[in-house]
């Protein structure tokens, strides 16, 4: 199917307690759901990856990191999400723990969570199904991972390389 290509990172940060900080999305995609903070490439300016968790980290978290601040966890790359678009996400925990919750802005509001209660969630289903558990499973190694959106709404996912 012929559709846009986006590339977005997702920024996984902690605490010092190790609870995760989440963003309540205010717009789309995912508004009202608890997600990573991150955002789109600048494609056009051939912005990599880490650039772009970089500047995310300051536009939305008011930290200024550098690439070697972050861990590339997985790739997931999912196609024909809603049918609308093709995805490409990078997924990065940040190193260095969080010490205070980012202010809210235009983007959504943040709150940091324990791992255990992050079933009681309002998550995005692939976030709850999928990607939460590759994430946990090869924290501190590496998954890349390919959805295919169906037309009727289910996905197929396959994990194309695993090191937990």
């Amino acid at each position: 199917m012929s559709l846009p290509y986006k590339i977005a990172t997702l920024l996984y940060g902690f605490n010092a307690a190790d609870e995760v900080l989440l963003m309540e999305r205010a717009q789309e995609p995912n508004r009202g759901l608890w997600s990573p903070a991150g955002g789109k490439l600048h494609t056009h300016t051939g912005e990599s990856p880490y650039a772009c968790a970089c500047r995310e980290a300051g536009e939305e978290l008011g930290w200024s990191l550098a690439p070697g601040d972050l861990r590339l966890t997985g790739l997931v790359a999912e196609a024909g999400y809603e049918g609308q678009s093709h995805w490409l996400m990078f997924l990065f925990e940040i190193k260095p723990r969080l010490t205070a919750l980012p202010p809210a802005h235009r983007e959504g509001r943040f709150a940091f969570h324990p791992r255990e209660r992050l079933g009681e969630l309002a998550l995005p289903e692939s976030d709850r199904h999928h990607i939460w558990p590759l994430f946990w499973r090869h924290r501190g190694g590496f998954f890349a991972a390919a959805c295919q959106c169906l037309p009727d709404g289910r996905q197929i996912w396959t994990v194309e390389e695993s090191a937990p």
